[in-house]
């Protein structure tokens, strides 16, 4: 048979296909441009603010006392945050994966508050919490401990354990919706076959759940080592922008901006942005992508 005789031959399902192919094409073409102005707009950015100044600017800034205090700091209380937020993430996130009880419904919204306060108003909150009798009492014990085991008295408001309450506020509840979409995506079969095989259900979840959780539990460690690196808002307000006292990197940008400072605010931007490039890697080899918001 011919080319042209099995062109005419083509069967009905065929041809429909390649009508939708034809008539698809201006749906896709209208979304990829709108897709596309937002992605130019991001690279456009990040491309205008890595141009802005020159590699010695940067690297001057890099090197003054104050950008070297924020990033250690920041190093610092990001890392610290992250360990806290794993470890309220995990059992959580187990709890509301695994677990139906009544009122789960109104600790799941309050769990996603942090999500979508604003974050000056919970650095607010933190404040005022910290001005009632609780949060005193809270900051005297704290104080206390400090001291009993530094011979130091450390306090909480506008000191460093404010800098890491603020970013474990705001990157906790991010690291428990990561951990419990992990638990949700782990059969618990297994876990049930682990319980019938004589297993305590402690023994169960650490040698047959915990396991399986390694991907989403680096994951959610990311997300919130990222998402405290990033935070501004509660700081400035709960913990404030004190020079080589609670100076993270966000509140060098901001410090240096109202000096005039533009190098130094860029190149301590530029560190955030290539910490969020390196995070997102992590991220994605993870699986968050699938495990997503």
């Amino acid at each position: 048979m011919s080319t042209a005789a099995a062109a005419k031959t083509q069967s009905p399902d065929e041809e429909l296909d390649h009508f939708r192919i034809g008539s698809d094409v201006p749906f896709y073409l209208c979304f990829g441009v709108i897709g596309s102005v937002y992605i130019f707009l991001i690279a456009a950015m990040l491309i205008a603010e890595a141009t802005y100044t020159s590699p010695d600017h940067i690297m001057a800034a890099l090197n003054s006392p104050e950008v070297r205090y924020s990033i250690r700091l920041s190093l610092i209380s990001c890392g610290v945050t992250t360990i806290l937020s794993l470890w309220v993430a995990v059992p959580i996130g187990y709890l509301m994966s695994r677990y139906q009880f009544r009122g789960k419904y109104f600790i799941d919204a309050i769990l996603d508050i942090p999500i979508v306060l604003p974050p000056l108003v919970i650095g607010l909150c933190l404040l005022i919490l910290f001005q009632t009798d609780l949060g005193q009492y809270i900051e005297r014990a704290f104080t206390a401990l400090t001291y009993a085991i530094s011979g130091k008295e450390l306090g909480i408001t506008y000191e460093i354990p404010a800098v890491i309450l603020s970013q474990f506020m705001v990157a906790c509840a991010f690291a428990v919706r990561t951990m419990r979409i992990t638990f949700d995506q782990i059969n618990p079969r297994y876990e049930q076959v682990a319980l019938t095989l004589g297993c305590r259900r402690s023994q169960a979840f650490w040698q047959v759940v915990f396991p399986q959780s390694r991907r989403g539990l680096m994951a959610a460690g990311t997300l919130a080592w990222a998402r405290s690196l990033g935070e501004f808002g509660p700081i400035l307000i709960f913990a404030g922008a004190t020079r080589f006292k609670t100076e993270v990197l966000p509140t060098t940008v901001f410090l240096e901006l109202t000096v005039g400072n533009i190098e130094g605010a860029v190149a301590a931007s530029l560190i955030m942005v290539i910490a969020a490039v390196i995070v997102l890697i992590i991220a994605r080899y993870c699986g968050l992508s699938r495990s997503a918001f």
